[in-house]
């Protein structure tokens, strides 16, 4: 009880602009003499945007007796921002933090290291309850407590309830585990390189979607990484150092500089390109940061996103490419995309990837819908954007929907009863202990 008075009152505060405007325009403080304002707040949030009132007596039935006017206020209220949800009448850092509240704790398995089974057998000997593999995102949005779950899309991804805090817990600190938002997690998942293939990750820092790679890889095969902020490579080589990553040569150098033609990279099939975006996507946002960037500003990104692009696509051995940004804009999305197909003609296409996916790219262009988009509301996560490119032409093999990672790392038997514990295998893996 004192915790879902904690969570009432903090949900109060930061709605309180919003239910002062309410409590003024249904005049309830006036009609109320003996009504404290912080508990009229209180009741109101409740009443409104709450799960109903819990509490009994004379104060339930004072709201009550005002709910029509409060709700016919609050409709007002709605109809002159121009908006149809109660979160976007609050202030976008507040808002922000609604959307926040929405994201859940994914923590992927570094494969590199460990196993999902060994991993999953360690958290229920720290008290978490494992509920198997999920069905829906309804089922991962419905997460509470100390319980987790295995990604329905992605097979080595753990999902915990929003705001779990894993930063000290020894897994993470050791590098058994990565804490990586689930759709940070799908550009090296679609790119699905095989194991010996040469990879570029063109913008890599701060290096979680690299050792993504090398994972996919199993440490065989060549990335070169590039970033050209040198405190920023620093900060990915000691992730992928404690990650156990090896076989990646990573250089402080700006991708645009990087010559396709160099016998070096004459062997690269695959590339990830996750490059500098507005970063519109990130539901938390560090202060100073811009929330909504001028119309100026999206087309210099833009224009910098797409002379990246076109640039990864004149590697000679290139077969698939992923692009991604953290960006909900279409501006840096579909329209860099489509920009860049058009320069490139029929030499490459878009793959419809991940087709189980539920979130699909904006009607820019035929065949957009190829492209995956991700946000809190649809899909738990932070704003994404992901679209899969493959060399198409004369001759070329017909592209396929899956990731050479997905079809050769099959997603592990679901269990047939909740937190049953899963069979063990023969492993070579450090075990985790």
């Amino acid at each position: 009880h004192v915790r879902q008075l904690y969570a009432l009152v903090s949900e109060t505060l930061r709605y309180a602009p919003v239910l002062e405007k309410l409590l003024d325009g249904a005049a309830l403080l006036q009609a109320e003499k003996k009504l404290q304002p912080h508990l009229a707040k209180v009741l109101v949030y409740d009443l409104l945007f709450g799960k109903g009132l819990k509490c009994g007596g004379r104060w339930k039935a004072l709201a009550r007796r005002h709910r029509a006017r409060l709700e016919a206020e609050l409709a007002r209220l709605k109809v002159r921002h121009k908006v149809s949800r109660n979160e976007d009448l609050l202030a976008p850092a507040q808002a922000a933090s609604a959307a926040a509240s929405q994201v859940l704790r994914y923590v992927r398995v570094n494969t590199l290291k460990t196993c999902v089974d060994d991993v999953i057998d360690f958290f229920k000997r720290q008290g978490y309850s494992y509920l198997g593999k999920a069905a829906s995102v309804e089922e991962l949005r419905a997460l509470s407590g100390k319980k987790f779950l295995l990604d329905l899309h992605l097979p080595e991804l753990l999902v915990f309830p929003p705001q779990t805090d894993l930063h000290d817990n020894v897994l993470y600190t050791s590098g058994h585990i990565i804490l990586q938002d689930k759709a940070s997690c799908l550009p090296a998942f679609l790119l699905g390189p095989a194991a010996g293939s040469h990879v570029i990750d063109a913008c890599a820092a701060p290096g979680n979607k690299t050792s993504h790679l090398a994972a996919i890889l199993r440490n065989k095969g060549q990335i070169f990484a590039f970033d050209v902020d040198p405190k920023r490579v620093a900060t990915t080589n000691t992730l992928l150092a404690r990650a156990g990553v090896t076989g990646c040569q990573l250089a402080q150098q700006d991708f645009l500089t990087v010559d396709p033609g160099d016998p070096k990279y004459s062997r690269v099939t695959h590339i990830l390109l996750d490059p500098s975006c507005s970063g519109s996507g990130m539901v938390t946002r560090g202060p100073g940061e811009e929330v909504a960037p001028s119309a100026e500003r999206l087309q210099a990104l833009a224009g910098f996103q797409r002379r990246v692009l076109s640039h990864a696509l004149n590697f000679p051995a290139l077969r698939r490419l992923v692009y991604s940004t953290c960006s909900v804009h279409r501006e840096e999305n579909e329209d860099v995309v489509q920009a860049v197909l058009q320069e490139w003609g029929s030499t490459f296409r878009l793959v419809n990837a991940l087709p189980c996916w539920p979130c699909r790219g904006l009607d820019a262009f035929p065949g957009a819908e190829s492209c995956l988009r991700a946000s809190p509301a649809e899909t738990l996560t932070h704003g994404f954007f992901v679209a899969v490119l493959e060399r198409g032409g004369q001759g070329a093999d017909a592209p396929s929907s899956l990731p050479v990672a997905a079809e050769k790392n099959p997603q592990p038997r679901e269990e047939t009863e909740a937190g049953a514990a899963p069979k063990k295998k023969k492993r070579k893996k450090q075990r985790v202990k």
